[in-house]
């Protein structure tokens, strides 16, 4: 158990949808195509929204933290073990917050073949009820594979919860989380959790790099249908198709939306009495938009509520980045956050006219995922159409290197005086390498204050550049654009941050 299995346990998964156009059963193999899980999408949109049942055998119904804990898979029972393929399933029993069945399918020859729940499956702890032995379906899956090493099978991916799925690479520990699509997030009536209600996992062919998995999601709003190809690696990768069925005009819908937990950090410590230096998941929000320029914004945890949207027209990507990689700069041996992986999202094709929109949203505890950002379309999603998108998410070490500008690592933040604050950012790059100091400078621009003391300067203990300024502030958030040039040629991406008092 961990912190995400504690926020994102309250809408699950219920069973699977019995009938479609293709007479789709949930309880006989039956035919597999390209198209199955889209038709089941579009007939399911076309019916009355059913909330998920979550009934469960009495002995499961109260299960506290510790009882569900117990609660193992078998590994030996795993899907595809001793079969020479390339990866493996287990899966999540029902129990605690993840009340609602998820049906999980086999796909292999064409055919999908239901699997079943068997108890045999499962180790149960001496504190766990009995209870009866029934057709429970499962809370979720998590895939596994030789990831680091050839003799042993890592767990890549999880998915557990609402749409929620994590993933990691190659010598990381998870994170930050995904989701199949966000509805009404930040909206004083209340967020709707779609849910992932069936999923198909596609047997892997001997010697594969990637295997597919299809998914089945429904809403209040919508019915949608995903179908995503992983491959794990250095950088682990999700191809993701989405097609998206409204039964209502959807205003509010974020599409590839990720969350993320951000308790402090150089730029943010609200007086926080902690031993260690920084606490997150996720340093800041990396943007490549549609005019060809990078932005970063450090993240922060703010005393109120911030959401901040940046207008853009066929975006190239943007992510929750965790980019300071140093143990010493966390000193937790066990949380591990400097392994934990940045997420990188990159549309494939146009997207248009939207934003992408950040919730900053206060914490006092890091239990709590308290950072959310989605695309968010301009115009509203018709009801009773399809809408389809293809994007590719990449867990690793650091986004895609779309520019060789040099970029920032660090923002501290402190007092200067007493109505000012001190700016010093950091930034690493090939190109600041041996340029001649008297050529570059830092261009800083502040809304509604002025900007004082600009100074660029090398940092002989990074090997990268300072740039550090003065901010006079008040009791208004402040907004605030920062990079380096050399004459008219920029030297970094675009640093912007909003200080809130």
């Amino acid at each position: 158990m961990n912190r995400r299995q504690l926020v994102q346990g309250s809408a699950l998964l219920p069973a699977l949808l019995l009938a479609s156009r293709s007479g789709y059963a949930a309880t006989s193999d039956d035919v597999f195509g390209p198209s199955t899980v889209r038709d089941l999408a579009r007939a399911l949109a076309g019916k009355p929204y059913e909330a998920p049942d979550e009934k469960l055998p009495s002995g499961l119904k109260d299960l506290d933290y510790d009882q569900y804990r117990s609660i193992r898979f078998l590994p030996e029972r795993a899907l595809w073990r001793g079969k020479n393929l390339p990866f493996e399933a287990q899966f999540f029993h029902r129990g605690f917050f993840y009340k609602n069945r998820v049906n999980i399918f086999e796909v292999a020859d064409g055919k999908a073949t239901e699997l079943k729940y068997r108890k045999e499956d499962f180790s149960f702890g001496e504190k766990v009820p009995a209870f009866d032995d029934s057709d429970l379906g499962f809370a979720g899956f998590r895939i596994h594979a030789p990831m680091n090493r050839p003799d042993y099978y890592d767990e890549v991916c999880v998915f557990l919860g609402a749409s929620y799925f994590r993933a990691v690479a190659k010598g990381q520990t998870y994170g930050l989380s995904a989701r199949g699509l966000s509805i009404d997030t930040g909206e004083a009536k209340g967020e709707e959790f779609p849910f992932f209600k069936t999923f198909w996992l596609e047997r892997p062919a001997s010697g594969a790099t990637s295997m597919v998995i299809h998914a089945l999601l429904d809403s209040k709003s919508c019915a949608a249908s995903y179908r995503l190809t992983l491959r794990p690696g250095d950088t682990t990768v999700f191809d993701v198709e989405m097609s998206v069925y409204p039964r209502v005009e959807m205003q509010r819908a974020g599409l590839a939306p990720m969350t993320s937990m951000f308790f402090y950090g150089p730029n943010d410590r609200n007086d926080i009495d902690d031993f260690r230096p920084s606490v997150h998941d996720s340093d800041g929000l990396a943007i490549f938009n549609g005019k060809g320029e990078s932005l970063w914004r450090p993240l922060s945890n703010p005393r109120d509520l911030q959401i901040s949207t940046f207008q853009d027209l066929n975006p190239r990507g943007f992510g929750l980045m965790q980019r300071e990689r140093n143990f010493f700069a966390y000193q937790d041996i066990e949380s591990s956050f400097e392994k934990r992986p940045s997420l990188w999202m990159e549309p494939i094709g146009d997207w248009g006219e939207g934003g992408v929109t950040l919730f900053e949203i206060p914490t006092k505890e890091e239990v709590h995922d308290n950072i959310a950002a989605f695309w968010r379309p301009k115009n509203p999603l018709q009801a009773k159409g399809e809408h389809i998108y293809t994007y590719r998410l990449h867990w690793g070490p650091d986004s895609p290197k779309a520019h060789s500008l040099a970029r920032f690592t660090r923002s501290g933040i402190g007092a200067r005086g007493e109505d000012a604050r001190l700016f010093v950012l950091e930034l690493v790059g090939d190109n600041l390498k041996g340029i001649d100091p008297a050529g570059v400078k830092g261009v800083v621009t502040a809304e509604k204050s002025e900007v004082k003391n600009i100074v660029t300067q090398p940092n002989p203990y990074t090997g990268g550049w300072r740039l550090s300024f003065q901010c006079p502030v008040k009791g208004e958030p402040v907004e605030l654009r920062a990079f380096l040039t050399e004459g008219d040629k920029p030297l970094s991406e675009v640093w912007v941050y909003r200080w809130a008092p």
